[in-house]
């Protein structure tokens, strides 16, 4: 990189700051925003406030850490607004390279060695493809070819974190953040980002998400289309079957989610996708329509499903 290149860079990122001080509040947190944005960007492996301190302001790290800290763990700013801003600078750069074309629903998981991060305990962590001791954040992006940029980003809060209130108090919880699924947090931010008018994209999701039925059918109903992964072992209907007639239903169930079962074209009975496609398994990708199950039971009051297009890809 070149002098003149290398001052282009400094004053884009100036302005980008510039841009984001304006959605954050007080003027006074212009200095720990820089100085935490080129943290970030800097060399490193940890990205805490601490190291991030020792390489921003050298002279200084102790009172540069305690002003990081207080900018990230007590400053009340938004991060939708900042998050939202962050796209009115950024979509205008992706786009002139092309529509935006896909919304993708994902999640991260950051590997912790303690127990003292918000939201932190054993869980699937896509950064090691295991379980194990993290916290994860559930996204949303809108992408081209080009390029990707999150709109939306919020930490997931497991199940013994939102009802242990000592830890909440010791964290600084919010009262307002309750317990809430992945795909549940993910359907808020697609809605988000539907009122918020962000252009459009199909929602692409794995099938952590694509099997969870009411964000399917929610999607649907906001007019998005999808692509969404789904278990080996799904089921489905076929397009030339119908549900049972409703049985009387005890109420002991858990109730099941997913795809409908599948059934013959004589009588209705459960049998796996796959194993009623044999063509299947011998072609790299084999599909056809099927109809999504509603939430609860296999029965013609589930009403009218309307049918979706299901590719079975052997790897």
């Amino acid at each position: 990189m070149n002098l003149q290149s290398a001052g282009e860079s400094e004053s884009r990122f100036a302005s980008y700051v510039e841009g984001l001080v304006s959605v954050i509040g007080h003027s006074d947190r212009a200095g720990p925003l820089r100085d935490y944005c080129v943290g970030l960007i800097m060399p490193g492996e940890r990205k805490s406030v601490e190291p991030m301190a020792a390489v921003t302001a050298p002279d200084r790290t102790a009172a540069q850490h305690q002003s990081l800290l207080h900018f990230v763990g007590q400053s009340p700013w938004l991060d939708e607004k900042v998050l939202a801003k962050v796209a009115e600078m950024v979509l205008p750069t992706i786009e002139h390279h092309g529509p935006i074309e896909a919304w993708i629903v994902d999640d991260t998981g950051f590997p912790k060695k303690g127990a003292h991060s918000v939201g932190v305990t054993r869980q699937y962590c896509g950064q090691v493809g295991k379980q194990e001791n993290c916290q994860v954040a559930v996204s949303l992006s809108l992408a081209n070819h080009h390029a990707s940029l999150p709109a939306a980003y919020r930490l997931y809060l497991p199940q013994d974190w939102a009802g242990d209130a000592k830890r909440r108090r010791k964290t600084g919880v919010p009262r307002e953040v309750v317990f809430k699924t992945k795909p549940e947090i993910a359907l808020e931010q697609i809605k988000a980002a539907s009122e918020a008018g962000l252009p459009r994209g199909m929602v692409l999701m794995d099938a952590g998400y694509g099997c969870n039925t009411d964000l399917r059918t929610s999607v649907s109903a906001l007019g998005l289309t999808y692509v969404a992964g789904i278990f080996s072992h799904t089921t489905v209907w076929t397009s030339d079957t119908r549900p049972l007639p409703p049985k009387k239903w005890s109420g002991q169930a858990a109730p099941q989610n997913g795809f409908a079962v599948t059934a013959s074209t004589s009588r209705s009975r459960s049998r796996n996708w796959l194993s009623s496609c044999p063509s299947a398994l011998g072609a790299q990708s084999n599909g056809g329509r099927v109809a999504p199950r509603c939430s609860r039971r296999d029965s013609l009051e589930c009403g009218f499903v309307p049918p979706i297009v299901m590719t079975i890809y052997r790897r």
